[in-house]
């Protein structure tokens, strides 16, 4: 796996390097600002894009601007995004356009390296990773009328787990359930959401999408 870091934090960016490099990833790239970024996606063409939400000079949404150009020039680029503050509104701006093969964590959450790693696994599957804390949140802000409504507390807890980028492997150790009892109730939460089969698009990565919509 081959990926490349951005944060204008020169401890932040070495050290996560240093981990990711530590676990056998290979780090084509350190980026302090998104055109040094952007130089090096077209440069190296990593697997994944590792990037801050907050850049220079405005230190609001440059990272996520970036990566919105990084998604429409180099689509083979998946991307997590790092975040210091919990702020569902840019999941929800970027994930609502191309979900798949990108992921958003908190980084707090990251100082556990096997989280980030396993991020990087799935987010290069084409799936959608969010962190666990905007999923709560989100499952909170769920009103009335909505097709989560439908879901009984035991599938709304299988879409967190979907939306956390957790594979029915991960979600059936987490539960304590049986993988067939898991595709099950997977099952049931594409139905009642309405999410068809389909070749082209995931339906976990369109099951989360409808979360963020919701």
């Amino acid at each position: 796996m081959r990926v490349v870091v951005a944060d204008d934090v020169m401890l932040i960016r070495s050290g996560l390097s240093r981990l990711l490099t530590d676990a056998g990833v290979e780090v084509v790239g350190e980026a302090a600002n998104t055109d040094e970024l952007l130089r090096i996606v077209a440069l190296e063409r990593p697997d994944v894009a590792i990037v801050d939400i907050r850049m220079p000079p405005t230190q609001t949404d440059e990272g996520l601007v970036a990566v919105h150009r990084i998604r429409q020039g180099f689509p083979e680029t998946a991307v997590v995004l790092l975040s210091q503050y919990l702020e569902p509104r840019y999941a929800r701006r970027l994930l609502a356009e191309q979900p798949a093969g990108l992921g958003y964590l908190l980084k707090e959450r990251v100082s556990d390296i096997a989280i980030l790693i396993d991020a990087l696994h799935r987010v290069l599957e084409h799936e959608c990773v969010l962190d666990p804390t905007i999923v709560n949140r989100l499952m909170r802000a769920t009103g009335p009328g909505t097709p989560l409504n439908q879901l009984t507390p035991r599938e709304r807890e299988i879409l967190g787990l979907m939306a956390e980028g957790r594979s029915n492997t991960g979600i059936s150790t987490r539960l304590g359930l049986s993988e067939r009892t898991v595709e099950a109730l997977c099952s049931q939460v594409f139905r009642k959401l309405r999410l068809e089969p389909s070749a082209d698009v995931n339906r976990r990565v369109l099951a989360v999408l409808t979360l963020l919509r919701t």
